[in-house]
């Protein structure tokens, strides 16, 4: 079935099938009621990263509570990515919006990675969360990406899974195209995205990322981008040459 042009979209944690019934928290309740002036019948769509996105129906429960029917499935559940983005998380404002590109440009993972000039250590995971949750609402993607513990940079990328591709920004890359340099990484089974803090990675660290023998060391152009700016530009890079945009 097509889905209607307007209809809002919504993350929902629970099974999705022909007849459902799908309670809504209170700040769904508002955003559909009151927000939006909802009413009974009309159309929602609602994805739950399993089973694809359906349509579902609005309908009242009491005086104050929706609930949705679901309907007809709108489109099957899409294969996950392979892309891991790992990133030392910035101050607030910049934190929420790497955090919500991430998830626009198809990270199938995300991991705060603590380093030595990591600006904010502290990290609220529920905010996160709903900042991907958002993003995905937004930008019709059909599953939300994991978020992984925060780790320090060693850890994380122990973590990694063998053989992925570790891509990280540094101005001293050998190769200044970056195009060149991804497509001569050949067809690794996965990538992971790592981008550091505004202080740059130390030289401790440096030796770590240079150490290893999966590591690509990819050159940004001749600017000196900051790092809410670099990540985006990392991501469209990897996805154009390596990920799902080809």
């Amino acid at each position: 079935m097509t889905a209607p042009a307007k209809a809002p979209r919504l993350y929902v944690d629970v099974a999705l099938a022909p007849g459902a019934a799908v309670p809504l928290d209170r700040g769904q309740t508002n955003y559909l009621g009151n927000v939006l002036r909802l009413q009974a019948g009309d159309p929602v769509l609602v994805f739950n990263g399993r089973d694809g996105e359906w349509l579902a129906a609005i309908e009242p429960v009491g005086r104050k509570a929706l609930l949705l029917v679901v309907q007809s499935q709108t489109r099957p559940q899409s294969a996950h990515g392979t892309i891991h983005y790992l990133f030392a998380p910035l101050k607030q404002a910049r934190l929420d919006y790497v955090v919500q590109k991430a998830v626009e440009m198809g990270a199938a993972v995300i991991t705060p990675v603590l380093t030595r000039r990591t600006q904010v250590t502290r990290l609220n995971r529920d905010r996160l969360q709903a900042n991907m949750i958002e993003a995905a609402e937004q930008c019709g993607i059909l599953a939300v990406p994991r978020l992984a513990p925060e780790a320090r940079l060693a850890a994380a990328l122990d973590a990694l899974p063998p053989g992925w591709l570790l891509v990280f920004c540094d101005e001293e890359a050998p190769e200044a195209d970056p195009i060149a340099a991804l497509r001569a990484a050949g067809a690794p089974p996965g990538v992971a995205v790592l981008i550091g803090p505004e202080g740059g990675f130390d030289e401790d660290e440096r030796r770590l990322l240079l150490a290893r023998t999966d590591v690509l060391r990819l050159s940004l152009g001749p600017r000196i981008l900051r790092a809410d700016t670099a990540a985006v530009a990392a991501l469209a890079l990897v996805q154009g040459v390596l990920g799902d945009w080809r």
